[in-house]
């Protein structure tokens, strides 16, 4: 049988925390971005789906009348 092996976890201490706090500076936005998204294509897609659902539940509603 293998023997078992610990291995021992670190952590690190506050004062490397700060130091890569000071060390790492801070981006400065220089370009301004547009955001602006077009979401028409899940419209369409959020009503194809409500069709179909829709749909498949008359007919599932039809056809239990007939297979009665």
């Amino acid at each position: 049988m293998s023997t078992k092996t610990k291995k021992r976890s670190t952590s690190a201490t506050p004062s490397s925390i700060a130091e890569k706090a000071i060390a790492s500076k801070p981006s400065s936005r220089s370009a301004v971005v547009d955001f602006n998204p077009d979401y028409s294509y899940v419209k369409k897609d959020l009503v194809r789906i409500g069709i179909l659902a829709g749909s498949f539940f008359v007919i599932l509603v039809i056809l239990s009348f007939f297979l009665r």
